[in-house]
């Protein structure tokens, strides 16, 4: 009975042992298949699409900033000159600064500044006086809408800048007058009072004195 029970091949205690090799030769099977599947896996087209992906991202942002210069061009005469009075051939405004005067005159046009016959940038050699002059047309956004005219006399550069600048205000606030308040709360509209001071007796300039010598 002993050797039966050796035998016998439905003793549970021998099933597992009999099939424990098949799962190592189980596990060596796909082993050998895993490295074909593998092979597949590393796709090169897969990654090339994403980098090529931001180089067509890249060509619409050029595109926008190409258009926006284009839009500041156009919109750079967004305000055109009104025709002038029935009978007037030139709006006039007079400034003065300082000793300065100047006489202006304005009529629609496409933007030709003229001082004492010579072009403005031409007359004014600093970037501060040929700032001034234009403050006006560009608080109005009007820089190419109107043709000016200037005779400006006495004082020097600086006061004469502010003439022109002033007059040219006047002009425009007569032209238009419903750019009178944007002139205004710029400060364009108002007269710079301030003078240079006069000479006292006694003493070498307005201030200054003499070097005093008590002996």
């Amino acid at each position: 009975m002993a050797d039966q029970e050796a035998q016998d091949p439905t003793d549970p205690k021998e099933e597992p042992r009999a099939a424990t090799p098949p799962p190592a030769e189980a596990e060596k099977a796909p082993k050998g298949a895993e490295a074909p599947a593998e092979a597949p896996k590393p796709a090169e087209p897969a990654d090339e699409k994403p980098a090529e992906q931001p180089a067509a991202d890249e060509k619409p942002a050029d595109e926008p900033a190409e258009q926006k210069e284009e839009a500041k061009e156009d919109e750079e005469p967004a305000v055109v000159a009104p025709p002038l009075p029935a009978g007037k051939d030139y709006i006039w405004g007079t400034g003065r600064r300082k000793r300065a005067v100047a006489r202006v005159r304005i009529r629609p046009g496409t933007g030709k500044f003229l001082v004492n016959k010579r072009e403005a940038d031409e007359y004014f050699n600093h970037d501060r006086d040929r700032n001034a002059i234009r403050a006006p047309l560009e608080a109005i956004r009007m820089l190419k809408g109107w043709d000016v005219w200037v005779n400006v006399g006495g004082g020097g550069y600086t006061g004469q800048a502010g003439a022109v600048l002033l007059g040219l205000a006047r002009a425009l606030a007569k032209a238009m007058p419903e750019v009178e308040s944007a002139l205004r709360d710029q400060g364009l509209m108002t007269r710079d009072a301030r003078m240079s001071e006069r000479k006292k007796p006694g003493q070498p300039g307005a201030r200054k004195r003499f070097q005093f010598s008590k002996r």
